[in-house]
């Protein structure tokens, strides 16, 4: 009987040490699956060129809606969402000051391919942060989101800050600021200019030697 009784121990013994190590082993490692040549986003950002001559072709407004609804989905501090933005395809609205722009800078007129004042860009892209100089990083964010989004949707941007400068100066222009909407305590940061590029330019230099790795 306790010959028996021990031969029972045993094999228990045996058939819980094999449990053990077959549940803890580690799992076999697997392979890693490999990985994608092409990464869409690395591509898009490394294609991406400002555009300074566009297509006399609309945006479409679905295009449009959805390049600033990935722009508002950029990163906020604490999510206050410090921005504005305003989309313009109006011909009537950019033509306008345009003629404003022209009178207070007769040399552009003298360009027989000059079209209006946003690099002839059929759409424009307003952007507004606080008067208070907060949330201009936050709205470079946005700003980064839009032209990498219209990149991926064959569309051409520029970011423009003279126009801009134009339309907060002068006083002629105060009528299509206000058509903008903006909160009174928001002011005009930068525009982006949108339309399907007529010019596929190089790339400009980068200083690689401006990253350093610190040990």
């Amino acid at each position: 009987m306790k010959r028996r009784n021990m031969t029972t121990a045993l094999v228990g013994a045996f058939v819980l040490a094999g449990f053990l190590q077959t549940s803890c082993a580690p799992a076999p490692k697997q392979a890693a699956e490999p990985q994608e040549e092409n990464n869409q986003v690395i591509e898009t950002i490394m294609a991406r060129r400002s555009v300074r001559k566009y297509k006399d072709q609309p945006v479409e407004r679905e295009k449009l809606q959805q390049i600033v609804t990935c722009g508002i989905n950029a990163p906020s501090g604490m999510n206050l969402q410090p921005w504005e933005v305003r989309v313009v395809d109006n011909a009537d609205y950019i033509n306008g000051i345009t003629e404003l722009f022209k009178a207070a800078n007769p040399k552009q007129a003298e360009d027989p391919n000059f079209k209006n004042m946003f690099r002839n860009a059929p759409a424009v892209i307003f952007i507004a942060s606080p008067a208070d100089g907060s949330g201009q990083l936050d709205c470079g964010l946005l700003g980064e989101n839009i032209i990498l989004a219209a990149q991926s949707l064959g569309l051409g941007t520029c970011c423009l800050g003279g126009p801009v400068g134009f339309m907060k100066k002068g006083a002629e222009a105060a009528p299509y600021v206000e058509r903008l909407k903006l909160p009174e305590d928001y002011q005009l940061l930068y525009a982006i200019a949108v339309g399907y590029p007529d010019e596929t330019p190089d790339a400009k230099p980068r200083k690689a030697e401006k990253v350093l790795f610190v040990e």
